[in-house]
């Protein structure tokens, strides 16, 4: 099975550089350009199935990247963003020293009360492939988000502490992963 992983395109609130968690926010014009981008890497590939996360910028992605209409976008919960807490829609420029310590350094240091931990993340997101690794898929396209993406990496890596945080997903970007009876490697990467 190939799992093609990526981040959803831009939305206003990643332009104006705030925490995006799960505020549901939509695609700007130019995430959606973004999109249009990332098709063209996978214009050839035919997806078995087309998952996301539940919320409306990574659905959209999905649906323009896959070229399906959105409502042929499975959604699963346990994708969604990481859970910011009291920090969500806060500008990464005034997040303070607690959480901006644990997002650059989550090897380090511990999440702040009412944000999501690393290990919930880890948690959640390796459920899901692992259940996914049992579907008889051959290309599959999964939409998700920057903070998510870093444990389903560290998956998909065989990464022993179970994500791998940098570097940080770039909107669209594609990662191509192959998963061969429980073994997992990178295989490509488009920007």
């Amino acid at each position: 099975m190939k799992i093609y992983l990526t981040r959803h395109g831009q939305t206003n609130l990643n332009k104006q550089e705030l925490m995006q968690g799960r505020t549901d926010e939509p695609l700007n014009d130019t995430g959606r350009e973004q999109a249009r981008k990332a098709r063209e890497f996978v214009k050839d590939i035919n997806f078995d199935a087309v998952y996301s996360s539940p919320l409306i910028r990574a659905k959209e992605t999905a649906s323009i990247i896959a070229d399906i209409p959105m409502d042929e976008v499975i959604t699963d919960p346990r994708i969604i963003e990481a859970d910011f807490g009291d920090y969500e829609l806060r500008s990464y420029h005034k997040l303070g020293i607690k959480l901006t310590s644990y997002w650059l350094l989550p090897e380090v240091f511990h999440a702040p009360p009412s944000v999501e931990t690393v290990e919930e993340m880890v948690d959640r997101s390796h459920a899901f492939l692992k259940e996914l690794e049992g579907k008889d898929y051959d290309n599959v396209l999964v939409v998700c988000h920057g903070g998510i993406m870093r444990p389903m990496c560290g998956y998909l890596q065989n990464v022993k502490r179970g994500f791998i945080w940098r570097p940080k997903p770039v909107n669209c970007e594609v990662r191509v992963f192959e998963s061969v009876m429980g073994k997992h490697r990178l295989v490509d990467r488009y920007l």
